[in-house]
């Protein structure tokens, strides 16, 4: 999925509108969250898997309609992957409260996402640093929405490998399970890997920023 802040290559003029077509795409990815979580709690499971598609699969129109008209904008920049983690959160956490989801897949998404958000956000306001999105990133953001979405249609169940007897890992035990799982676990090895990195990068970035700030301030004196 294309990204606005994943033109990393310098190439697109950033501005500081707020309302572009782009960000109204964002909005509108951030209102289909609840509409999402209130199907899927009262059983539309084919309602919710299309809301939810819809609001994953849209990341990619925002992100093009950015580049190729020029609108990317600072708060699309925040916007867009802020809404992608929002979704992704909404759709662990639903996920795991209908029973379809372990409770450690939960807690590696929330964790990881919890720290891209968090981190980036104190990167950006201590030293106004930015970690691009790299594709890899993308490609395992997709990975997890297309494996949740599997596991929010629910069909058509399989016979689990039964190499393992630990109902905390579907499709290796011998319970039923949905065949989005796989999608999850290819998403999350990518998004573990990702993470490294952009743990690497930032900490690359903050310390080039502080020998900056100390070389100014030795300057100055």
């Amino acid at each position: 999925m294309a990204k606005q802040d994943s033109h990393c290559c310098g190439k697109d003029e950033v501005s500081n509108r707020i309302f572009t077509v782009p960000n109204l795409i964002s909005f509108i990815r951030l209102c289909l969250v609840p509409v999402f979580l209130v199907l899927l709690f009262n059983g539309y499971d084919l309602m919710a898997t299309f809301l939810f598609a819809l609001a994953a699969g849209t990341d990619w129109v925002d992100g093009q309609i950015a580049r190729r008209t020029n609108t990317v904008s600072k708060l699309g920049q925040l916007l867009d992957p802020a809404v992608d983690r929002i979704l992704m959160i909404a759709g662990v956490a639903g996920l795991f409260l209908v029973g379809r989801l372990p409770l450690w897949i939960i807690a590696l998404v929330l964790v990881r996402d919890l720290l891209l958000l968090v981190g980036g956000a104190i990167l950006l306001k201590r030293y106004q640093v930015r970690v691009a999105v790299i594709y890899a990133g993308k490609v395992a953001t997709t990975l997890l929405f297309v494996g949740f979405a599997g596991l929010l249609l629910n069909w058509p169940l399989l016979n689990g490998l039964g190499v393992i007897d630990a109902v905390w890992l579907p499709g290796f035990s011998s319970e039923l399970y949905s065949w989005g799982i796989w999608f999850v676990y290819a998403g999350l090895v990518l998004a573990l890997i990702t993470t490294a990195y952009y743990i690497v990068v930032a900490l690359a970035k903050v310390r080039a920023v502080t020998r900056t700030q100390a070389g100014a301030h030795a300057e100055r004196r």
